[in-house]
């Protein structure tokens, strides 16, 4: 007698996988590019009339296609998912399997990803128009090609304000 874990991951993947896919149904629809094919050389001893004798040799002897390529392997999670599955022996294993695949893995994922973004937001927000880096010079030229207005630094601007602020409390008076 086998065991529940095997006979649920058996029923899981016997249900999942179409074991005979029809290729009228279950491949891409065809498209234009589908329908092409390559044009025929016109014979060096056919006589062409003036209006074609322009007509680039490219177009008449075309560069032969390459094969096609194989078919794309299915990346899709089911398949992987599935095929993790195959080694469990327990309910656990199942379960464990399961939520690594299904939360842990792609919560870790976006935290790290989110991590990352709030890390590089952080450490380039800095960067803005001053500085000497390459990147802020691009900047700089940019905007000046493009006739902006580069922003002034946001700590001149503070103490711009501050500097009117005392003006008109003082009345222009030290």
């Amino acid at each position: 007698m086998t065991s529940p874990a095997i006979d649920i991951a058996s029923a899981i993947q016997s249900s999942s996988i179409k074991r005979d896919p029809s290729p009228a149904h279950d491949l891409n629809p065809s498209t234009a590019a589908s329908n092409k094919h390559p044009i025929e050389p016109v014979s060096p001893t056919s006589s062409l009339s003036s209006d074609l004798s322009s007509i680039p040799e490219s177009a008449l002897r075309p560069i032969p296609r390459r094969a096609n390529l194989p078919p794309l392997p299915d990346m899709r999670f089911e398949q992987s998912y599935l095929a993790s599955l195959q080694g469990a022996d327990s309910w656990w294993r199942i379960a464990w399997i399961t939520g690594r695949d299904q939360v842990f893995l792609p919560l870790v994922q976006g935290m790290l990803w989110t991590l990352l973004l709030s890390g590089w937001r952080y450490w380039n927000r800095g960067a803005q128009f001053q500085g000497a880096s390459l990147g802020s010079k691009v900047r700089r030229w940019w905007w000046n090609v493009n006739n902006w207005t580069i922003p002034e630094e946001r700590q001149e601007k503070i103490s711009a304000k501050v500097g009117e602020f005392y003006t008109a409390q003082l009345g222009g008076h030290d």
